[in-house]
C-alpha cells in the first residue's frame, strides 16, 4: 500500500489499524534542538480521542503517547521521530458481521476491490482512527511553529442547516474550546449540541464545515507551480477521512462576484483591505491570515436499516452495530489543525532552505 506519508522536508509516515495493536507515526526532517512538550502533544490527541462527550464515539482510549526515538533529554535530535499510541479498547466482534459484507459510502468496497483483502475491524487502515497519528505530528510541528509566531486554530461554523451568523472577527475563538461542538459563539453551540441530539436518538449522522485560521504566517510561503500553499493545504484538508470540500479566500462565494467586487485593494503597508485572497495570491503567502473551509459529509455509519449487497452480489439490508461519532466535527477541529500545521512547517522550513 503505497500513499501513507506526506510532506517534503518534514515528512510524516503513518502506520497502524483502527484495531490492531497499535497506530503510529514516523517524522522525518523535525530539526535538531526543539524542545518537545510532552504535555502539549497529549492535549493535542486529548482534543482529538474519541470518548470526550456524549457527541462523540464511546469508544474509550487514553490517546497516551510514546515517543521511543528522535527524542533525548527532552530535545530532538535531528533523527527520526517515532510516536506510537497503543489500541486499548478495540472490539473486533462488533464487526465480525461485516466480514462478508459492505457498508453503504464506506471504504470497504473500494478497498476489497483494489487490494483483494481488507481489514473489516471498523475499517481497518481505512479508519478514521490514523489521524491520531496525525494530530501528534502535528503537535510536534505546532512547537516549531510557535517559535516562529505562527498560529492555527479550527473551530466549527456549522452544523447541517444550523449556521454561525456573527461576524467571525468579533468572536473570541478560544471559546470554541470550551463546548462539546468547539463553535466560537455559546448560543450557536448549544443549537448544535440539541440538533446533534436528535439527530443520535433517530440513528442518523450529520456533517457540517470547519474554519481554519493561520495566523502570522509571513510572506512568501509556496514553491509554484505544482506546489502551490493552498493546493498543499487543500491535499491535507481532503486527505481527512469524510472531509468533502475545501475552499480558500472568498471561496464559492467569491466566484459569484465581479473582479472589482473580489479583487484586494493593496494599502501601502503591503497589506490589503480585504483579504479576499485568503492570504495566498500565485500559490504564495501574502502575510495576512491565511484562511479556508472544510466541508465534512454526515458519518457514513448510521444505525437504520440501508440496502447493501454481499461479497456474492446478493441483495441485503446492513444494520450496523458498534461505537460511532453521529457528527465527526468536534473530533475532527484538532485533525484540521494538524494538517495545515503540517503544511505549514513544511512550506517554512522549505523556504528557509533558499534562503
Amino acid at each position: 500500500m503505497a500513499g501513507n506519508s506526506f510532506g517534503t522536508l518534514f515528512k510524516i509516515h503513518t502506520f497502524g489499524e483502527s484495531h490492531g495493536e497499535a497506530i503510529g507515526v514516523v517524522i522525518d526532517g523535525c530539526p535538531a534542538g526543539l524542545n518537545i512538550d510532552m504535555d502539549f502533544l497529549q492535549s493535542e490527541l486529548d482534543r482529538r480521542k474519541p470518548g470526550q462527550s456524549h457527541i462523540t464515539s464511546p469508544r474509550k482510549e487514553s490517546d497516551e503517547a510514546k515517543i521511543i526515538s528522535g527524542v533525548f533529554n527532552g530535545q530532538t535530535m535531528g533523527t527520526p521521530i517515532c510516536i506510537i499510541i497503543a489500541n486499548e479498547n478495540p472490539k473486533e466482534k462488533d464487526y465480525t458481521y461485516l466480514k462478508d459484507t459492505f457498508r453503504p459510502s464506506h471504504a470497504d468496497f473500494t478497498y476489497e476491490k483494489k487490494y483483494g483483502t481488507r481489514d473489516y475491524r471498523g475499517g481497518g487502515r481505512s479508519s478514521a482512527r490514523e489521524t491520531a497519528a496525525r494530530v501528534a505530528a502535528g503537535a510536534i510541528a505546532k512547537m516549531l511553529l510557535k517559535k516562529e509566531q505562527i498560529h492555527i486554530t479550527a473551530f466549527v461554523t456549522r452544523v447541517g442547516p444550523i449556521q454561525l451568523t456573527k461576524d467571525i472577527h468579533t468572536l473570541d475563538l478560544s471559546i470554541a474550546q470550551n463546548n462539546s461542538i468547539k463553535c466560537p459563539d455559546s448560543a450557536t453551540a448549544a443549537e448544535m449540541i440539541a440538533y446533534i441530539e436528535d439527530i443520535k436518538k433517530d440513528g442518523d449522522t450529520v456533517g457540517g464545515i470547519i474554519r481554519c485560521h493561520i495566523d502570522h504566517a509571513p510572506a512568501g510561503l509556496g514553491e509554484p507551480v505544482f506546489d502551490k500553499l493552498h493546493a498543499n493545504l487543500a491535499k491535507a484538508m481532503m486527505s481527512i477521512n469524510a472531509a468533502h470540500g475545501f475552499e480558500y479566500g472568498s471561496g464559492f462565494e467569491g466566484a459569484c462576484t465581479l473582479g472589482s467586487q473580489n479583487n484586494d485593494a493593496i494599502t501601502k503597508n503591503f497589506g490589503t483591505k480585504t483579504n479576499n485572497s485568503g492570504g495566498i495570491l500565485g500559490g504564495i503567502s501574502t502575510g495576512d491570515q491565511i484562511y479556508f473551509n472544510v466541508a465534512f459529509k454526515p458519518v457514513a455509519t448510521i444505525l437504520k436499516p440501508q440496502q447493501s449487497i454481499d461479497r456474492a452480489g446478493n441483495e441485503i439490508t446492513l444494520q450496523n452495530e458498534g461505537r460511532h461519532d453521529p457528527c465527526v466535527l468536534p473530533r475532527a477541529v484538532p485533525i484540521v489543525e494538524a494538517m495545515a500545521a503540517l503544511v505549514m512547517i513544511d512550506m517554512l522550513l522549505q523556504q528557509k532552505a533558499i534562503q
